[in-house]
């Protein structure tokens, strides 16, 4: 494109016929644009314009509930949106002296990720695993169980049907999780420009949410298909192709991407923005381009095997390789109490288990230990959509972690679980309700909580 002298870098323009498209390229002679939209009518001697307006997209309250383009439009057919103003979709990340230490949960109602790998806010944890092994499920029950709480959500679709983006918003509809939730989509079937710039929008909506003190997760759903997109404006743009025919700024697409998210200090208003990005993996492949540039941006990793998940384990998180850089700093003090060693005995369980299978005799000290490990991983499943309130988790961890389901069959944990927390909403409300509002397990609610279970326990088995 001839012309435009004055364009900036990411000035959006207007063709002839109403299409938007975004300065990216600018070279001495000639301007690269990337189109958003129809490219079928453009044709050589058209006229192209500068708006002005660098690529920026609407934010504030009135976009919760919505479903919106990756330009910020609307396309729920709900009517035109509300929103405070518009924000540009590329900013420079707060800095070290801005930000402060993770220090409260996301709780997701996953058991398996509160209690071995938590999310704080203002983290960035990585959701890797192949295709088909219940990366976005881990996504929507996060949403899900932030309903009633204070976290506003942002799930971004790349590159994904239309059908598969509009079973998700459906299920969130239907578990009342659209009232706290902004979808952000660039389907399969919508240009690779847009797919390149809605989760940066995506983004842009979390950090209004963030700068006004308030607390925001963003997830996007996936970065795999984000750098596809990428390599293909790139590469229709000649700009020079690297490893994998990526361009050579691939890591800077993404870590400008996550820098973003941050937990801002007291004098910034405390907010926080909260990142969960999926990557898919090809056969399992974490040391392939994309996924270790990702890796090596976020603060831990949630890895989900397949052959756990044809296994029937769900979610199949391998608790091996899966780690939080955060760690205890983002769980509440019940949690540490009742689940301290867990992750580290679930991994030495994986590896007595692998050792077992060849049939040697064990002495009864492995033998223990075995049999706790598998009541425990039969604890740690749990059904898609139905997270888990975090005073619940730690009782049945608690449990699980003192021995105390030792004697119960393997294949009965799910139903000893489900009559044990029933038995203590009923006959102990109190323990749940300390556990909820201070937070920690007092001498006297562990106290409460073991003679229930003892109790329970007794008559159950």
């Amino acid at each position: 494109m001839v012309g435009l002298p004055s364009i900036q870098f990411n000035e959006l323009v207007q063709f002839d016929n109403g299409v938007l498209g975004i300065a990216f390229n600018l070279e001495a002679k000639e301007v690269g644009v990337i189109i958003l939209g129809d490219y079928t009518d453009i044709q050589e001697g058209n006229e192209v314009r500068g708006t002005g307006r660098v690529a920026s997209v609407p934010v504030g309250d009135g976009l919760i509930g919505r479903v919106v383009n990756a330009l910020g439009r609307p396309v729920d057919g709900k009517g035109p949106l509300r929103f405070e103003k518009y924000l540009p979709i590329e900013r420079i990340a707060p800095g070290v002296v801005e930000r402060q230490n993770v220090y409260r949960p996301v709780q997701t109602g996953i058991k398996a990720i509160d209690a071995m790998i938590p999310i704080g806010r203002g983290q960035r944890e990585l959701v890797i695993g192949d295709r088909q092994t219940g990366k976005t499920a881990i996504a929507i029950d996060t949403i899900i169980n932030q309903k009633g709480k204070d976290l506003i959500c942002i799930y971004v679709a790349i590159g994904q049907k239309r059908a598969q983006i509009a079973r998700v918003v459906a299920t969130l509809e239907e578990h009342g999780a659209m009232d706290h939730t902004i979808v952000v989509i660039a389907s399969a079937s919508e240009p690779a420009a847009l797919q390149y710039i809605a989760p940066y929008a995506g983004c842009a909506m979390g950090e209004q949410f963030m700068e006004s003190g308030r607390d925001a997760l963003v997830i996007y759903d996936d970065l795999s298909k984000h750098a596809w997109a990428y390599r293909q404006v790139s590469l229709l743009l000649r700009r020079p192709p690297g490893r994998e025919a990526y361009p050579g700024d691939v890591f800077y697409l993404h870590s400008r991407l996550l820098e973003r998210a941050a937990q801002l200090s007291e004098a910034r208003g405390g907010g926080s923005l909260t990142a969960l990005p999926i990557i898919e993996t090809l056969l399992s492949d974490v040391s392939a381009y994309v996924p270790t540039n990702v890796i090596s941006i976020t603060d831990g990793q949630i890895y989900l095997e397949a052959d756990l998940f044809y296994a029937g384990i769900r979610p199949a998180i391998n608790t091996g390789t899966s780690v939080s850089r955060v760690g205890g700093d983002a769980q509440i003090r019940a949690m540490k109490q009742a689940t301290g060693g867990l992750r580290l005995d679930m991994a030495n369980f994986r590896e007595l288990q692998a050792f077992a299978q060849f049939g040697s005799n064990l002495d009864p000290v492995t033998q223990r230990q075995l049999d706790r490990g598998l009541r425990l991983q039969e604890l740690l499943k749990q059904p898609q959509y139905a997270p888990v309130p975090v005073e619940h988790q730690v009782m049945v961890l608690y449990a699980g972690t003192k021995g105390y389901i030792d004697r119960v069959e393997v294949n009965r944990v799910g139903a000893w679980e489900e009559a044990f927390l029933r038995f203590m909403d009923n006959a102990h409300p109190e323990v749940g309700r300390a556990i909820v509002e201070t937070g920690s397990l007092s001498e006297e609610t562990e106290a409460q909580l073991k003679g229930a279970i003892e109790t329970f326990t007794s008559t159950w088995v």
